[in-house]
């Protein structure tokens, strides 16, 4: 059953009507092909034309399809040979961030990101993907084991940001994340982060300090959600589609701007109507820039990274 979202009721109200159709068409005489071939042609315009327009607040609701990709789904259907490293070492386990050995096109890499859930049950399991302290340590703790072993990091970044609970602060949260963003700048081997759904705030940085970072076409990626923005400047969450605007979270914008490198294209309505595909291409992308990453010196890894935060700061 498709979830679908606010400005996508004409999409819903078209296939719906080809739905009913088909339905009616069961066991009747009467010829209606032509009819159905017109309504789906009709439908997958709508889709095209509504995804090639969508401003930045409806980039940040698909970014946040419960059916988008995950990245369990992206264990599944880009990676092979998953093997989950589980703790920090020093207080717990921390299922928001999931990372281990996998393989991506026959190469060794070490996967991190954060997961989501799909449904009630596992979204509170993952708590949403918002990473605890022991999360990010874990985080640390593989990309340092991956230093050891000449593996590169790739990482898959999905958050509204890291979690604000008391106990996460009284566990060293900002610590733990401005760690997680020294280690990323200081691994000796190459990292490739991609932006596949909401990239939010230090608890997205923490995983996206790379040399080269990736955001797939209706992710979005900024300091602060829209609606927490709008709290702060109009002292009202409504606003939100004001702030996203003005706050130029969208691939498009941020590749312009110099903050993300390439643009992952996502299949036409959202990586969330066919997340295969989706999963597919960011494979070959990710692929493709360890292709070219594997051969730079570890020195200049490391000067790429500090170079993109120097020119974002100044």
């Amino acid at each position: 059953m498709n979830s679908y979202l606010e400005f996508e009721k004409p999409i819903a109200q078209l296939e719906a009507r080809i739905a009913e159709l088909r339905s009616a068409a069961e066991g009747d005489d009467v010829d209606i092909s032509n009819e159905l071939k017109r309504l789906e042609q009709k439908c997958t315009d709508l889709v095209a034309s509504t995804y090639a327009s969508l401003t930045p607040w409806q980039k940040t609701q698909v970014a946040r399809h419960p059916a988008r990709p995950h990245f369990r789904d992206f264990v599944n259907h880009a990676f092979e040979d998953f093997v989950p490293l589980g703790g920090d070492r020093n207080y717990g386990e921390d299922e928001a961030i999931i990372g281990g050995f996998a393989k991506l096109k026959g190469r060794r890499v070490m996967l991190i990101g954060h997961e989501k859930g799909h449904d009630t049950e596992s979204r509170l399991k993952h708590n949403f993907g918002m990473g605890k302290p022991e999360g990010y340590r874990k985080a640390i703790r593989l990309m340092e084991m991956a230093g050891r072993f000449g593996l590169p990091v790739v990482t898959l970044v999905d958050t509204s940001g890291a979690f604000p609970g008391v106990e996460a602060e009284e566990r060293g949260q900002a610590e733990a994340i401005a760690r997680a963003t020294e280690a990323c700048l200081a691994l000796p081997v190459p990292m490739v982060a991609t932006i596949v759904g909401e990239g939010g705030s230090g608890g997205a940085v923490a995983l996206a300090s790379a040399e080269r970072v990736l955001m797939f076409q209706h992710a979005v990626y900024s300091v602060i959600s829209p609606e927490g923005c709008a709290s702060i400047l109009w002292r009202t969450a409504e606003k939100a589609p004001d702030a996203a605007d003005a706050m130029k979270i969208t691939a498009q914008d941020l590749k312009r701007l110099g903050v993300i490198d390439r643009i992952v294209t996502e299949p036409v309505g959202g990586a969330h109507r066919d997340p295969e595909a989706a999963c597919a291409r960011l494979a070959e992308t990710i692929s493709d820039e360890l292709d070219k990453l594997v051969k730079v010196p570890t020195a200049e890894l490391q000067k790429l990274r500090e170079d993109r935060f120097l020119q974002l700061a100044g």
